[in-house]
């Protein structure tokens, strides 16, 4: 197998959160969408939607959407499920993530794909107005977030999951746009201390990290 990543983005940031939370190892290219190299005729003929990340099979068969890699990587790995166990879990954690997802990612990204000028190139049209009008969406969503973490020990309830690191890397892309939790959502917070301190997410934020190609 191999994945085309970024080290930065968020989308291959949860692929590579779970593969640590996982344990498990994947060969990784690294792909620096900022010059163009999405766009290259070699990296369309794996994903046409020119989008990361991407996960190639050793039969050639090309998964995209960090969410179906992960789905891939857990029923290959089924130690340390992080998409539930039981029909009810599996159905929180999917309704959470999707929430996670959808409600703060997206959010998040769009504030930062149309509000900043390096990202003119990739964002056509970018809209100003459509970007500053998703940041108190965000509020509003991590609001609801810290509601749920006040009876639960995870997102999703008392098991650990990709729900989890939806959220987490939603909320750390966040630092690009100058956004943090609010003092005022204290389970938040004190779900995001737990989360730094967790040996999959040092791991995953040291990948970021580093700088020199794999």
């Amino acid at each position: 197998m191999k994945l085309y990543s970024h080290r930065q983005a968020p989308n291959p940031f949860r692929v590579t959160l779970f593969l640590a939370e996982k344990g498990v190892k994947v060969n990784t290219a690294y792909v620096d969408f900022m010059h163009g190299e999405l766009k290259a005729e070699e990296f369309k003929a794996i994903n046409p939607c020119q989008r990361l990340p991407v996960l190639v099979l050793d039969d050639g068969t090309a998964i995209s959407e960090s969410c179906a890699i992960c789905r891939y990587i857990e029923e290959m790995n089924p130690l340390k499920p992080l998409l539930g166990q039981t029909a009810k879990e599996r159905a929180l954690i999917e309704m959470w993530n999707r929430r996670a997802d959808l409600g703060l990612l997206n959010q998040v990204s769009q504030v930062f794909r149309h509000t900043n000028p390096a990202m003119a190139p990739l964002e056509q049209p970018q809209v100003k107005e459509w970007g500053e009008a998703n940041r108190p969406k965000i509020l509003e969503t991590l609001a609801i977030f810290d509601a749920q973490l006040a009876n639960n020990r995870y997102v999703a309830g008392d098991r650990y999951s990709i729900a989890d690191i939806t959220l987490f890397a939603a909320i750390n892309f966040a630092r690009v746009i100058k956004l943090q939790v609010p003092e005022e959502l204290g389970n938040l917070r004190r779900w995001y201390a737990k989360m730094i301190e967790r040996p999959g997410v040092q791991a995953a934020l040291q990948v970021m990290k580093e700088t020199s190609s794999a």
